[in-house]
């Protein structure tokens, strides 16, 4: 699929606070711009490249029988349009790989740092992640994020490319909405009253990625959910 990167072969994660500025998008709906260093992104970059090699190999689901352009690989729970599951049974069957504990720590600092109560902060226990990989071709349709059980908010992480993200209303795909650009090292947090908006990426912007992100091309977007499920 043509993943162009830059590997840092760090495996220790020290995250250190976020430098952005915090901008309010809707009622629960926070953009930090600038919240990852670039050293942080070439980390987390660096563990992308495993994760696509892991025992369930990153690939674009099949919607309405067709592909996505959008390439994915999971974490903790496996997702497709029918739901999520331990095993990829649309893949190969195996199961996926464990969620890392520092990328929930992340999603807790995440919180914090988008000043949700330190109770939400303490609780926040992400039990997925969906690794999207956009090429300068990708793109994402508006859609919502319920298939969790959970209503936790949702925590968006972004590396390499530019994009335009929409993000709307609750109610429809269509206005109002708001296209908010989010570049390398830019966190998105959304829950409470916007935890069910729909949300798409409607243009990637090649050439845009920071030297030393850990990426020479396309984009990476890590999106924690807390699913509500066991098992």
């Amino acid at each position: 699929m043509g993943i162009r990167r830059v590997g840092l072969n760090l495996t220790l994660f020290d995250f250190e606070p976020g430098e952005g500025e915090a901008r309010n998008i809707a009622p629960g709906a926070t953009h930090v711009s600038n919240w990852l260093s670039l050293e942080e992104q070439a980390r987390i970059a660096d563990e992308f490249d495993g994760w696509t090699h892991g025992p369930v190999p990153i690939r674009g689901a099949s919607f309405h029988g067709h592909e996505m352009s959008v390439k994915t690989v999971c974490l903790e729970w496996h997702w497709q349009p029918s739901g999520y599951s331990r095993e990829a049974t649309d893949v190969n069957g195996a199961r996926v790989l464990p969620i890392p504990v520092w990328m929930v720590d992340l999603g807790r600092r995440a919180l914090r740092d988008t000043d949700h109560s330190w109770v939400d902060v303490g609780s926040y226990e992400p039990d997925a992640a969906l690794v999207n990989y956009y090429d300068s071709n990708a793109r994402m349709g508006m859609h919502q994020d319920r298939d969790e059980r959970s209503l936790s908010p949702v925590v968006s992480l972004s590396i390499g490319d530019a994009c335009t993200f929409r993000f709307g209303n609750s109610e429809s795909r269509g206005r109002p909405y708001l296209d908010v650009t989010l570049e390398s090292g830019s966190l998105f947090v959304f829950g409470g009253p916007a935890r069910l908006a729909f949300h798409g990426v409607t243009k990637v912007y090649p050439g845009t990625a920071p030297n030393g992100c850990g990426l020479e091309g396309g984009r990476i977007n890590i999106t924690m959910r807390v699913t509500g499920l066991s098992g």
